[in-house]
């Protein structure tokens, strides 16, 4: 219903083996189609997505590698979540947290020859915004399997069951917004691309919620 305020808390206790399993393969399906557009995000080359300008912004200070500080940072997030809160961090948290980066690995090698810096520009942004709607479908996909999602994509989520009164497509775009800030105060890079993911994502994920929460019912 249009309006209407998405919750995303689920108890999951009496959730059975066989049930899990298929939570888990929904769980796949969605995160590959999201890293599916984030791949095709990144290889438009027209700027990182949110997380990722905090991430960089980060290894700038630390002196780490970018791999490094996403791997520390998740699971520190993961971490403070599973101590803070109830019902989030679910089996599918670690998934998404190790299981992403290969997945890109292997789209980029399969599209990296169709799209890349040297495509046309007219290319490059056709990439760059089927990217930001492909990985909204896949992040509802996760989020409705509820298997758990990514610890920064957790952070949205939580917020937004905590904050009833605000809708979780514009919580979104306010922790995409605070990532960028942060991470372009850091010394990560920002483009035009990274600007549209702010705008786009979070309303996106919403329109895609209701949709995808009908094929996994």
């Amino acid at each position: 219903m249009a309006g209407e305020k998405v919750k995303f808390a689920a108890d999951t206790s009496d959730r059975s083996l066989k049930d899990w399993i298929r939570a888990l393969l929904i769980l796949l399906l969605g995160l590959t189609i999201a890293h599916l557009g984030v791949t095709l995000f990144l290889l438009s080359e027209l700027g990182t997505d949110t997380f990722t300008v905090f991430i960089q912004g980060l290894s700038l200070v630390c002196g780490l590698s970018v791999g490094t500080v996403h791997v520390i940072v998740l699971c520190i997030l993961m971490v403070v979540m599973l101590f803070t809160t109830k019902g989030y961090v679910k089996p599918g948290t670690v998934v998404c947290a190790f299981c992403g980066g290969p997945i890109i690995d292997l789209f980029t090698w399969l599209l990296g020859g169709y799209v890349n810096g040297d495509s046309t520009m007219a290319v490059r942004c056709v990439s760059m915004l089927a990217g930001c709607v492909i990985l909204a479908l896949g992040m509802s996909i996760v989020i409705n399997s509820n298997a758990g999602t990514g610890p920064n994509d957790l952070v949205a989520v939580i917020l937004s069951d905590k904050i009833e009164a605000v809708e979780f497509r514009w919580i979104r775009v306010g922790c995409d917004l605070f990532f960028v800030v942060l991470g372009f105060i850091l010394g990560g890079t920002v483009g035009a691309g990274t600007i549209a993911a702010v705008a786009l994502t979070g309303p996106l994920v919403q329109f895609w919620l209701p949709v995808t929460k009908k094929w996994f019912r």
